[in-house]
């Protein structure tokens, strides 16, 4: 995995591409390139570079022309980043360049038996295996070849395929990982990500599991792997190329954490109810009576999405009182998971593409289960293959790590928490504090926002620390979990999340002076609970760092977040810690968009 561009057309195909992988370099990837062609052009031409766009572009000869290509960025799989393992691959006869992302499960076995009949393979990837299965076959087209080579492979994909004696055309197939295609006047783009087309067209077509398409200048048509044509209606992408853009802020990351006063509004914005103090979820297809009948609520994502559903079903208990609980979506579907028909499944996936909710989500279908979705993109495979949902309204994440999505999509729990709870024993006046409430985030964290300065001034003192210890009580604990989350990410120093009542069962150990704590204390029932939990570090000698809606008297730095209601709180007391997380990574001069190690959209396990 990570990035695939594609265009056809009558334009200059480089420049066109390079710049659609660099619109795709926030996903994560080691290296990167690019192979073209044209109707009058005799092969295929090639250009490959580990390391960044720009180290590709800085290769690409002159007279690199073309109107047709295809182009990459790769986060390594198999094999290390290298020129040898970039992207695309060609057959040894250089006619066949396949660009890949996903897994093939059994790339071993077929590497083996093309190796047995003299096949030489220049890379250690998987994908390598895919191009030389269609340059084996001897179909008469090349969907048809494109297709054979398909039913031998296992796992996932999403590809475009050139070939030299059919240089009119780009097929293209997707099985677990995204391909959207791009409409334009007599031009055709194909790409894993929107953020590569919308500078270009906001036509698109998503294509769906098991489907294919071919692309021509002029048209294009959709089918299955078996042959059979399907229909595809283009839609229009509401995003615009500015969104992409980084509106004067220094990094994407520091962009999107200024966002959330705006994104939070959207997010809120024509869904609630004052008459009736509810909320309206148009997609959420759950009439009165089928949510009457929800006795449990089991939310599933990974990593931020995991973090969001643990705050989401703490307020999904606590304003509509049914039983919920959050899991990581990578371990509920390898355990062989009872389904239960009176429980009420959501996936949560900022792209709506993640590989391991998708995953989960088919498998609860197959099981008969109700599955909404809680996703960012609108048309992404989640949203597509769940029952209904909540658009989170977050606009395009850029930078790797999230935090706009993160928090619209606990915004977007506690609008659903509210329905819930309105349609079941949620009093009118507990319906009205909270939309007060809700109406409130904004304003609070343009309020948190302000005191920027004074967070840099401390993040600059962690610089040194080799870990960090994070801990919060009941509602606390998953915003700790997010905020340790966000700091390993982006300053690669080490951080653990810990229930602040675990700590005498273990972690109590680590606390020394060189072992900073992050500790949430909000004004609740909790509260005293939680200073003695400081009290504890303090009496060891340790350094804390608190967020609270009062200065902590134990805390060496509190920093003062402004009151919600309770069960809101969560959503604010995170925001002061993203800016901690990336100041601390800016101390450390580390790329803070793009991580090492790391990718935007997981599409593969």
């Amino acid at each position: 995995m990570c990035g695939i561009v594609g265009y056809i057309g009558k334009r200059d195909v480089a420049p066109l591409l390079l710049e659609g992988l660099q619109r795709l370099e926030y996903r994560g990837y080691d290296s990167a390139g690019v192979v073209i062609t044209s109707p009058k052009a005799t092969g295929l031409k090639m250009v490959k570079a580990k390391g960044r766009v720009r180290d590709l572009e800085a290769r690409v000869p002159k007279r690199f022309t073309g109107t047709t290509g295809i182009a990459h960025t790769r986060w390594a799989t198999h094999g290390a980043p290298s020129d040898e393992n970039a992207h695309p691959h060609m057959s040894a006869d250089n006619k066949v360049a396949v660009v890949h992302n996903g897994i093939i499960d059994n790339a071993t076995e077929l590497r083996a038996k093309l190796e047995a009949d003299g096949v030489v393979f220049l890379s250690e990837t998987d994908t390598e295996v895919l191009t030389h299965l269609v340059a084996r076959s001897e179909a008469p087209t090349l969907e048809e070849r494109v297709r054979q080579a398909l039913k031998l492979v296992e796992g996932t994909y999403g590809i475009a395929v050139m070939h030299a004696d059919f240089n009119d055309r780009i097929v293209v197939a997707r099985n677990g990982s995204p391909v959207v295609l791009g409409i334009g006047e007599k031009e055709m783009f194909v790409a894993s990500d929107v953020a590569a087309l919308v500078a270009h067209t906001r036509q698109v077509v998503t294509l769906d599991d098991g489907e294919m398409a071919t692309l021509k200048a002029d048209d294009f048509r959709t089918y299955t792997t078996e042959g059979s044509r399907t229909t595809a209606t283009p839609t229009t992408v509401e995003w615009e190329a500015e969104s992409y853009d980084m509106g004067g802020h220094d990094t994407y990351m520091h962009k999107e954490i200024y966002e959330q006063v705006d994104a939070v509004d959207r997010v809120l914005r024509g869904r609630i109810d004052d008459r009736f103090s509810t909320v309206h979820l148009g997609g959420l297809n759950l009439d009165a009576r089928a949510a009457r009948g929800i006795r449990r609520v089991k939310i599933l994502g990974c990593g931020t999405s995991y973090h969001a559903g643990q705050i989401g079903a703490q307020m999904i208990e606590e304003l509509a009182r049914i039983p919920a609980d959050a899991e990581p979506a990578s371990e509920f579907r390898y355990r062989d998971p009872v389904v239960d028909p009176d429980t009420l499944y959501i996936a949560v996936s900022q792209s709506g593409e993640t590989y391991d909710v998708l995953a989960a989500v088919q498998e609860l279908k197959r099981k008969g289960a109700r599955v909404l979705g809680v996703v960012n993109v609108v048309g992404s495979a989640i949203a597509r293959e769940t029952d209904g949902g909540v658009y989170v309204h977050a606009g395009p994440e850029v930078c790797v790590v999230s935090t706009k999505c993160f928090t619209n999509t606990v915004v977007a729990f506690g609008l659903l928490a509210l329905h819930l709870g309105r349609i079941r024993d949620l009093s009118v006046a507990d319906g009205k504090r909270i939309i007060e409430g809700l109406r409130k985030l904004p304003g609070q964290i343009s309020e948190i926002l302000a005191g920027e300065d004074e967070i840099k001034k401390l993040a600059e003192q962690f610089t040194d620390a080799k870990s960090m210890l994070f801990i919060g009580r009941v509602r606390g604990y998953p915003v700790a979990r997010e905020a340790s989350l966000k700091l390993k990410e982006v300053s690669y120093i080490h951080a653990e999340a810990y229930p602040a009542s675990e700590l005498k069962h273990g972690p109590l150990a680590l606390i020394e002076p060189a072992m900073p704590t992050v500790a949430i204390v909000p004004d609740d029932d909790l509260l005293e609970k939680n200073r003695a939990a400081l009290e504890e570090i303090k009496a060891r000698s340790g350094k804390i760092v608190a967020v609270a809606h009062q200065v902590q008297e134990k805390a060496d730095h509190t920093i003062v977040v402004p009151k919600n209601e309770d069960e809101l709180d969560p959503i604010l007391m995170g925001i002061p810690l993203q800016l901690l997380a990336y100041h601390t990574a800016l101390a450390l001069g580390r790329d803070i968009d793009k991580p090492r190690n790391l990718a935007k959209s997981v599409t593969v396990e």
